[in-house]
């Protein structure tokens, strides 16, 4: 289930880069790489290629959505089989396993001489 949502993920990610590539800028856009507006104008018609490929996007924007909040709902559950634990923490595991171990040695601070008043009150 999750490699096919992953896939299907991947598909939609070309696709709207694709869909957001081929609309025309101020430059003409990818679409006019592939033969100007001569191919989109004959496809499409005059005004067909902006609006189709507007709401090709849309569409593709709000797939691109669902897929990835379906991917993160799926992997919340997914754990590791064998030892029942999420990555997160197995890393916090390994990393309180290895702060013992890895402690600096401290020494105490050296013993400093007791300071006396000075003998005559101070003045």
């Amino acid at each position: 289930m999750f490699t096919f949502l992953i896939f299907v993920h991947v598909i939609i990610c070309v696709g709207l880069i694709v869909v957001v590539l081929m609309q025309s800028s101020k430059g003409g856009g990818l679409a006019g790489a592939f033969g100007g507006g001569a191919f989109s104008g004959a496809v499409f018609g005059g005004r067909g290629a902006a609006t189709f490929l507007t709401k090709a996007t849309t569409i593709l924007a709000v797939l691109f959505m669902i897929s990835c909040i379906s991917l993160t709902l799926v992997s919340r559950g997914r754990v590791d089989t064998t030892s029942g634990e999420s990555a997160v923490q197995r890393i916090i595991n390994q990393e309180q396993q290895q702060a013992p171990a890895q402690a600096p040695v401290t020494t105490p601070p050296a013993e400093q001489p007791a300071t006396t008043p000075p003998a005559g009150g101070g003045q």
